[in-house]
């Protein structure tokens, strides 16, 4: 049962309200003050009276069903109490006959949604800073999977530009091809920053460069070769770290993908009257706007983001003809998708405005001085993150229990969840500060604290030799503090994965789930589940039931697996 939606419809018909005006305006006291509670000060300027006023005259004409144990008015609040066997029956019946399906629900059904993520650029290091945009990316296409929605998750690889025509000239230079089929992007990357060192003394490599791309625009066999090797070579190295993350894609259509798409849309933007010369380029005022011009061509014809970006909002609004259009990458980006998303405004786009979203976040900072940067060579290795994580947690199982099985397995899932989960436990936008120690504690607000959990109640449940819940159950049994708020926030987690969908922030599933957790190890520190018997063991084997169902899910939203055993 909603019982949101029931106490909405009551106050609705007292106050003469529409349901959705009071729905979004309840709240959820201490739990001493109610389940809910509505402030009437939100009425003062309709009935032109003062909230207590209000309060106690549409309290009298309420009509309280019988899942409502009570109704109070304090002050200017309206307070429901719901009647706890109904409310456990009405959350924790859902979990148990729908299971994985209880968080899930059909609001987006006919709808798609695109999200552009990841997208590292070719021939350049997976590092750290693809983390954030990998795994945000990647908890929003399951969570919007999981809300009815046709997802559809692109990586949008940066595999063209002048960075091609540097990496051509570099490996014509100085480049072996065995060294680059043996040691792959590591080679790559030494000579690309080998380049920029070179160039400094030798100015005119960038113009060998700025050639190369020509020809690799114009079709010229070699250069296409080259370019193609390079992309090979890339994407075997980043498959590894999506396979380690558990992490697949839709469409790879990257930059390269829109080359012959890019006239016909220069050639439109012309068509509306708001491309102009500047400086030999060729670019969209947008000082009406308080923005830099947008620019769409270079003096020598080429094309930029900006042009690429156009071209592919495009395509995918003709391929897919989504709803909405997210693009996930750093926050220092804003500026260019402003750019960008006004030029499709002013083409006459419409949908630009309410269905094109960039969904910013900060950067990751290691501890490490300066910034990550590829032409100096200063990255640290995604990869090489992923398995020291899985290191320190193999030695930590090594440490606390030698004889589990599947330690490698398991060193895995915790290792990895641990970097996902710290991710994503602050809003997106904040700065992440990479602290291993923080990372892999198991008794903190941490991946594995929430994993932990997860294999205690598996085990309660194996010990019990509980292989599915039993349905038939009195659910006044459960009606103590602890179960009680347990089953409050196993309840909440629907709301909370819509909720993250609609902000576009996974961390307020992260959130929930420690909510959870912390309910749960309070739950079986104050009930006895295995000592218990009869109908009270029943019932409290369900909520545990309930809570490894709430909590695996919750992880899967997140990109992280569920070990049945720590």
């Amino acid at each position: 049962m909603d019982f949101k939606t029931l106490i909405s419809e009551l106050i609705a018909e007292a106050a003469e309200r529409p349901a959705e005006e009071i729905y979004s305006a309840l709240e959820v006291p201490k739990a001493a003050m109610g389940d809910f509670a509505f402030p009437c000060f939100r009425l003062s300027k309709i009935f032109r009276k003062a909230p207590p006023a209000i309060a106690k005259e549409r309290f009298e004409k309420l009509k309280k069903p019988a899942v409502i144990e009570k109704i109070d008015v304090v002050g200017g609040y309206i307070n429901f109490f719901i009647d706890k066997t109904a409310f456990n029956k009405s959350v924790l019946e859902k979990i148990l006959k729908e299971g994985k399906a209880y968080i899930c629900s059909d609001e987006g059904k006919g709808k798609t949604v695109c999200i552009d993520y990841s997208s590292p650029n070719i021939a350049k290091p997976f590092h750290i800073g693809h983390l954030r945009s990998t795994v945000i990316g990647n908890s929003l296409y399951r969570i919007y999977s999981a809300l009815g929605y046709d997802t559809v998750g692109i990586n949008h690889l940066g595999d063209w530009g002048t960075q091609f025509g540097k990496l051509i000239s570099a490996y014509k230079h100085w480049g072996d091809k065995k060294d680059v089929e043996e040691k792959g992007i590591s080679e790559l990357t030494r000579l690309y920053v080998l380049f920029h060192t070179k160039a400094e003394e030798a100015p005119e490599l960038n113009d060998e460069a700025r050639e190369y791309l020509v020809k690799m625009q114009n079709g010229d066999e070699e250069a296409l070769s080259l370019w193609k090797w390079f992309v090979d070579i890339s994407m075997r190295e980043f498959q590894r770290v999506y396979d380690m993350l558990d992490i697949s894609f839709d469409s790879y259509a990257g930059e390269a993908f829109y080359n012959d798409k890019m006239p016909a849309v220069v050639e439109e933007i012309k068509s509306k009257g708001i491309l102009e010369e500047s400086d030999g380029a060729q670019v969209v005022n947008l000082d009406e706007y308080k923005m830099p011009p947008c620019l769409i061509l270079r003096r020598d014809g080429g094309t930029l983001y900006p042009t690429r970006d156009i071209t592919a909002a495009l395509y995918r609004k003709k391929t897919y003809n989504f709803s909405k259009c997210l693009y996930v990458t750093a926050v220092d980006q804003k500026l260019h998708f402003a750019q960008w998303f006004k030029v499709l405004e002013l083409m006459g786009y419409d949908w630009a405005a309410s269905e094109l979203v960039h969904i910013p976040f900060g950067l990751v900072n290691l501890g490490t001085e300066g910034k990550l940067s590829t032409r100096t060579g200063h990255v640290v290795l995604m990869e090489d993150v992923l398995r020291e994580a899985v290191e320190k947690t193999r030695a930590i199982i090594e440490e606390k229990n030698p004889d589990l099985e599947d330690k490698d397995e398991i060193a895995k899932e915790v290792g990895i969840g641990a970097v996902i989960f710290d991710d994503m436990f602050n809003g997106r936008i904040k700065n992440i500060a990479f602290d291993w120690n923080k990372i892999l504690n198991f008794e903190g607000e941490t991946g594995p604290y929430v994993q932990y959990t997860h294999a205690r109640a598996c085990s309660l449940l194996r010990k019990a030799e509980a292989t599915a819940a039993d349905t038939d159950i009195d659910y006044s049994l459960i009606a103590d503090e602890s179960s009680q708020a347990l089953i409050k926030a196993l309840g909440d987690l629907p709301a909370k994965v819509k909720e993250a969908a609609e902000k576009y922030e996974p961390y307020i599933i992260s959130r929930q789930l420690i909510e959870i957790c912390q309910s749960f190890n309070r739950f079986y520190r104050d009930n006895s589940v295995l000592g218990s018997e009869g109908d009270v063991k029943k019932a409290r084997l369900a909520l545990v039931y309930a809570s490894k169902t709430a909590i695996k899910e919750g992880l899967y939203l997140l990109g992280i697996k569920a070990p049945e055993r720590m």
